[in-house]
């Protein structure tokens, strides 16, 4: 292997998993980000020799994505034609993935200032314990606890109530 091919493959493994979840970002379909990122980087590969500044890697990608996913969006051909009847709409049984986000979005700015900031280097800069722990300037066992319990104020925010059937519903007033 070349030292262009390893430097490449180490830059792949380190910043991969981020830049999927960029890419996941950009698409909302698990395997439409998993086809964007290997566009993206195909052609990060392809221009490696000529990108000086090695710092504004994931900026590069990203940009790569997102042109990309353009491109790819402008090409798609309208699918749906008009009709006279329209579709009966389904039940919903709880909230939608974009609802889901925001809710993960509002519980997050919700937690205090250290537990958020260490959950977002850990799940979306996926920074190793030790990371977290010398980028806050605290100890390792710190960063275990502050995650954990900004995990269970997660856990807690998040419980989905998923409403009983009319039939079902307990009746206000009735003896049990």
């Amino acid at each position: 292997m070349s030292g262009k091919d390893e430097e490449f493959r180490e830059f792949v493994v380190a910043r991969g998993p981020a830049l999927l979840r960029a890419a996941y970002h950009l698409t909302g379909q698990p395997a439409d980000a998993e086809d964007l990122l290997q566009a993206a980087l195909a052609k990060t590969y392809l221009a490696w020799d000529r990108i000086n500044d090695r710092a504004s890697l994931d900026g590069y990608v990203r940009r790569a994505m997102v042109n990309i996913n353009i491109s790819w969006w402008r090409r798609r051909k309208l699918e749906e034609y008009p009709s006279e009847d329209l579709p009966e709409a389904p039940a919903r049984e709880g909230p939608t993935p974009g609802e889901i986000h925001e809710l993960l979005e509002q519980a997050i700015d919700r937690l205090p200032a250290r537990q958020r900031t260490a959950i977002l280097l850990r799940y979306y800069e996926d920074m190793s314990e030790t990371e977290i722990a010398s980028t806050l300037g605290i100890s390792i066992g710190t960063v275990k606890s502050t995650v954990s319990r900004a995990m269970a104020k997660l856990r807690g925010d998040l419980v989905v109530v998923r409403p009983c059937a009319p039939e079902k519903r307990p009746q206000l007033g009735s003896a049990r």
